[in-house]
Order: C-alpha cells, then structure tokens, then sequence
C-alpha cells in the first residue's frame, strides 16, 4: 500500500453508495486523481465540507487498484468571495469543468493545477467577466492551439494596411476581409485576444462588461469546445453573468 500527500483543487464529486463519495481532484504532482472520501456523506464525518468542489486542499490518500481513497484532508482555501457570489459561482464553474475535461488522470501537469489556483485566487479578489475567456485562451496556448492573431491565418497577408474581420476555428485564427469565414471579429475582440495572449492579461481582465467582452468569451467557449470535441455545460450557466 502506497501512502501520498498532494495539493489538489476539487473539480467534482459522484456519490457512491450510501455514505461515500467519488471525488475527482486536479493535483501539482499527479495530474487528474479520482479517489473515495468514505463516510463523508455523514452528518459527523471526519472530512466535514472540505472535499466540496473548487476547494484547495492538502490531501493525503492511499493507492488502490482502481480508485485511491483520501484518508486525511486539510483545507487551504474555500474561496469564500466566490462562493457567496453566484455570478463568481456560475464562472468557477466554468473552469472546473474546463480543467476535469482537459487533465489526464495520472499524468502530471502542475502548470495547469497552477493555472486553475491562479483563477480561481482571481476571481476572489474580482469578478471580471473575461476570467472565464482568459483562462480557455491561455488553456488552449497551453495545448498548443495558440491563435494566429497578427497576421491573416488563411493567406499569411499581414501589416497595418491588413484588416482582421473574422476568426475561424479550422484555420486556427483571424482571417482577413479576403479569406473571410466562420465568426464575424471585431476590432475590438481582435484588441482584447491580443492582450490576453500577448502578455498583458491583467489589463484584460480589468475591462468592464461590454458586446467586446461577451464575444471574446463566446469566441473562447467556442474554441475549447472545438478543441475537446464536446459541448461544456456550466459555461453557458457563465454567459448568462456577462
């Protein structure tokens, strides 16, 4: 029997049986870990509230054939700001879910476990409605779907005299007045694109709520959809927040 301790966030819970649940955590050290908290739906379980989805935890587990099984938990952060607000609720869920898609259950991937702690500390501290958007833009760079944004991805043809006027998920970027299909673009999209992936995302999620702000984060749900080849379900319960 393997004992580990790991620093995981919750991304979701399945009940088992009649007292235990089936917990599914995105760790530093082990990527994607699905283990049993047993007892923890009992009123004087051990475990308390500390296995809910987006807590930050210390866990220690055990290795089993199949699942592991958690046999100590120690809480790190609730991200009590975004839990008493349900439009920060409605985009934690978002990335949750974005995350359990995208990580691997035993392969390591601490830049992504980083990325969700990063977002989630984010979104505690202010509520921008392109924190959802810029986590799946940086999300997919970091997959290697980094959009070309500074040149048209169809013919090449780039420089100032160039207009991008739309964006396609097949080409895998903008797409000049000539080459044109998929989304219409705005300029304005194009803009915060360029400062979400070009360095500057702070200075993104520092933009209030706007048609630029909601098309960039239709583009991005658009694009991680494409990306996963399925639909995400709590990110249309984010849009309704914009």
């Amino acid at each position: 029997m393997t004992i580990y301790r790991e620093q995981g966030v919750v991304l979701r819970t399945y009940r088992l049986g009649e007292a235990d649940k089936i917990v599914s955590i995105v760790t530093e050290g082990r990527g994607k870990v699905r283990a049993v908290a047993k007892g923890v739906r009992k009123t004087k379980s051990r475990f308390g509230g500390r296995l809910e989805p987006m807590t930050h935890v210390l866990l220690q587990l055990y290795e089993g054939r199949e699942l592991d099984t958690i046999t100590q938990a120690e809480t790190i952060d609730t991200f009590r700001a975004v839990r008493e607000d349900l439009h920060r609720v409605a985009r934690a869920g978002a990335l949750l879910e974005a995350v359990d898609q995208m990580a691997q259950e035993g392969e390591p991937n601490p830049h992504l476990y980083r990325m969700l702690v990063g977002a989630l500390r984010q979104l505690a501290k202010e509520d921008s409605p392109l924190i959802v958007a810029g986590f799946y833009w940086k999300l997919l760079s970091q997959e290697g779907f980094h959009p070309v944004l500074d040149a048209c991805a169809g013919c090449g043809a780039e420089g100032d005299e160039i207009a991008l006027v739309a964006f396609d998920l097949e080409q895998g970027g903008a797409l000049c007045r000539s080459c044109r299909r998929g989304s219409a673009m705005s300029p304005g999209a194009l803009e915060v694109m360029r400062e979400i992936l070009g360095g500057q995302l702070g200075r993104a999620l520092a933009r209030p709520a706007s048609e630029v702000t909601a098309e960039v984060d239709h583009l991005a749900t658009r694009a991680l959809e494409h990306h996963l080849e399925r639909r995400l379900k709590a990110a249309s319960n984010a849009h309704w927040s914009q």
